[in-house]
């Protein structure tokens, strides 16, 4: 063997164990995470943290949960139809129908959404959009028995007493138990 080959199988044998050193530090990759486990930042997660927030009476969590997911899921109608519910329950109207009507033309077939505007119109004063929209729901599901007495509440502040009892009616037909019913018609009796 000749001097030079005695450097190059030293300087070989340096590099081989170099590479063994750095293939040491070496770790496996880090499986990647499934997309569908739930983090606390996910909408799915968001929307049940929000939901839970919301059984609890905890309206301003809620409120910022269900928003928080809104900027993650945009223009989902779930969601807007429940921001709209917290404010229309804290008061804000003008926002609850902004909200209602951003989730109602993502789904227009929904009732609850509706019925939820009917709502807010009523409360307002702004009976014939209120009476619109709660046709629109009856149109959909002509068998809800909330959508009749609200119907019915309606009339009655339109002062429409017979077509309100008619309402009231339909709605104890529907949920014989509908005690809120029994009560406002007994009320026109």
């Amino acid at each position: 063997m000749t001097l030079f080959q005695v450097i190059m199988l030293g300087i070989s044998a340096f590099f081989a164990f170099k590479v063994y050193e750095h293939i040491q530090t070496l770790q496996d990759p880090q499986p990647k995470k499934d997309n569908h486990t739930p983090s606390s930042f996910d909408p799915e997660s968001l929307v049940q943290r929000a939901d839970e927030a919301f059984d609890e009476g905890d309206m301003q969590k809620a409120l910022a949960l269900y928003s928080e997911a809104n900027t993650k899921v945009s223009q989902d109608a779930d969601i807007l139809f429940k921001i709209g519910y917290i404010l229309q329950q804290s008061g804000d109207n003008s926002e609850a129908i902004r909200y209602f009507k951003e989730a109602l033309e993502k789904d227009n077939k929904n009732e609850y959404i509706h019925n939820s505007i009917a709502s807010v119109y009523r409360a307002e004063g702004e009976f014939v959009s209120a009476r619109m929209h709660l046709s629109a729901s009856l149109n959909i599901n002509p068998d809800n028995a909330v959508t009749y007495y609200n119907y019915g509440n309606l009339l009655v502040d339109m002062k429409h007493f017979d077509e309100a009892k008619e309402m009231y009616k339909k709605a104890i037909e529907i949920n014989p138990d509908f005690s809120e019913a029994k009560e406002e018609l007994a009320k026109l009796a």
